[in-house]
């Protein structure tokens, strides 16, 4: 894990892997804790996470830790547009767009916890750094 970085985005693994305590994710985390990181999330990755078997205190503890980035509607029209230009469309890369969106206006360096390198790759270029989980 390199110094400096400034902002840390959980995409949906991410945020799911900190609620269930995965060992890697907690040392991750405390990581980033330690470089002062802040740690961010796109709002829908909140709806993207809950389920009904989610422990909904551990979920309200990890938010409180983390910002949460709302999708306005310029944010919507912006992942939009990053979407046509890397040439994907579809409800299956919308939620995917909104958090690469958010992610590449954080302060830099910024890096992502995602399961998802190949389609996040597509979208944020090489913007952001991806650390797969």
């Amino acid at each position: 894990m390199s110094n400096g970085l400034e902002t840390v985005v959980l995409d949906s693994q991410g945020l799911s892997s900190w609620i269930s305590q995965e060992r890697a994710t907690l040392a991750m985390i405390r990581s980033f804790h330690s470089m002062a990181a802040d740690l961010v999330v796109c709002a829908n990755t909140i709806v993207e996470v809950t389920h009904a078997r989610v422990n909904t205190a551990r979920l309200n503890r990890v938010l409180s830790q983390v910002k949460v980035e709302a999708v306005t509607e310029q944010a919507a029209r912006a992942s939009a547009e990053l979407l046509k230009q890397v040439g994907l469309h579809g409800h299956k890369y919308a939620i995917d767009a909104t958090v690469a969106e958010m992610a590449l206006r954080q302060p830099g360096p910024v890096a992502m916890l995602t399961s998802d390198i190949d389609d996040m790759a597509k979208l944020c270029g090489n913007r952001v750094r991806l650390i797969a989980i």
